[in-house]
């Protein structure tokens, strides 16, 4: 019996029943005592769960949030909901949710991030927007400074819910979001995902279903002076051309924002590896294309996220322009054939350790506020996942 594929957080419960049915007479085969609470045993730990009452009971809480999504958001009406894109604004709309929603969609994960003054730091971001994601300058520019204006009013709004699950780009947007507090707002909240019951592979929010997002709502909490003081060290240190404070965090234990240590030390691993000088989103991708062979760049983005990448942070647009890099230089690692993305000669050599992958690459790199400079001096990461000088 096949486990169906589960990714929006729903589960039926006569489907389950129907499951544990079918597979009654597979344990009874192995040990003829077997029953069918077993069997439901079964199925529910299949899918994350202890029991099938808690199991029953998850279920019958997301049936619950779904009749009446406003069964515990009373002023909800009143609140902006914030995300770092619009992929849950559709579906908060089909759960009942009647509040504004709010977006800031710069890409912390990606290019240069500098603490530098307001109009400077949104110059080198939309700067950077523009030239990887191949957007009109001017456009960018003004969406940017339009969603950085509405971010500043957090402070004093009225009542705020920021979504987030665990990945990196997430929790760089709550740390950009918290770190620019003055003061803690009184009504400041965080519904906070790291998995969802019953999901094999859970990606992100926006893969949910309207019903989950309402069963999520009860569980958000209040952001406290601890959340934003570890945002703003945060912050500093993603910003700092050195990653040694950034490593410091990223090693640690924070329960005021629990996600934000391993997305940190996923964020981390950006930086060049001691061994190859690859980056473990790079290193993922010619692994990939060694195995498999020539293959479509959204074939190789499908693979990252569906199974190998251990947090998924990226986007497909994001994903691809990281890939230019390592296609487009005067020494690319990757060719582009009618039959997909291949390794070239130096794309194996560097997958193997025979290469270093600065020593031959044309572009400029920036993770935070680190940049990296093709042959010359440059932080990279050891076996330990620890910041070290290449010289």
């Amino acid at each position: 019996m096949s486990q169906p594929l589960n990714t929006d957080g729903r589960l039926n419960l006569e489907q389950q029943r129907k499951r544990a049915k079918e597979l009654l007479p597979r344990l009874k085969a192995e040990n003829p005592n077997a029953t069918l609470s077993q069997a439901q045993w079964e199925i529910a730990r299949q899918l994350g769960f202890s029991s099938w009452p808690k199991l029953k009971a998850h279920v019958d809480a997301i049936d619950f949030a779904a009749r009446h999504p406003d069964f515990a958001a009373c002023d909800e009406a009143r609140t902006t909901h914030w995300r770092c894109g619009n992929d849950i604004a559709h579906s908060l709309q089909l759960a009942g949710f009647k509040g504004q929603f709010r977006m800031l969609t710069d890409p912390l994960c990606m290019g240069p991030v500098r603490d530098l003054p307001r109009e400077e730091y949104q110059a080198l971001r939309s700067a950077f927007i523009s030239q990887s994601f191949g957007l009109d300058k001017g456009e960018a520019a003004r969406r940017l400074t339009d969603e950085y204006i509405h971010l500043e009013a957090l402070a004093n709004a009225e009542h705020s819910v920021l979504w987030c699950e665990a990945d990196a780009y997430d929790q760089l947007f709550l740390v950009r979001a918290l770190a620019g507090l003055d003061h803690t707002p009184k009504k400041l909240e965080l519904i906070e995902v790291g998995r969802i019951p019953g999901v094999q592979r859970f990606i992100g929010i926006g893969q949910l279903a309207p019903d989950v997002l309402a069963w999520l709502w009860p569980q958000r909490r209040l952001i406290d002076d601890h959340a934003v003081q570890l945002a703003k060290q945060m912050w500093s240190a993603y910003c700092d051309s050195s990653p040694v404070k950034w490593a410091e965090l990223a090693h640690g234990t924070h329960p005021a924002l629990p996600f934000m240590a391993p997305a940190a030390l996923r964020q981390l691993q950006e930086l060049p590896g001691i061994r190859d000088g690859l980056s473990l989103t790079e290193r993922l991708t010619l692994t990939y294309l060694a195995e498999a062979g020539p293959k479509p760049a959204g074939r190789v983005f499908a693979e990252l996220m569906a199974k190998r990448e251990p947090l998924p942070f990226l986007g497909d647009m994001m994903f691809f322009a990281l890939l230019r890099p390592l296609i487009d230089g005067e020494a690319p690692m990757l060719a582009e054939t009618e039959a997909g993305l291949v390794l070239t000669g130096l794309g194996q050599a560097v997958l193997d350790g025979r290469a270093y992958w600065l020593d031959h690459a044309s572009h400029e790199r920036w993770v935070g506020g680190v940049c990296l400079r093709p042959r010359e001096v440059h932080w990279m990461l050891d076996e330990h996942l620890q910041p070290a000088m290449r010289r």
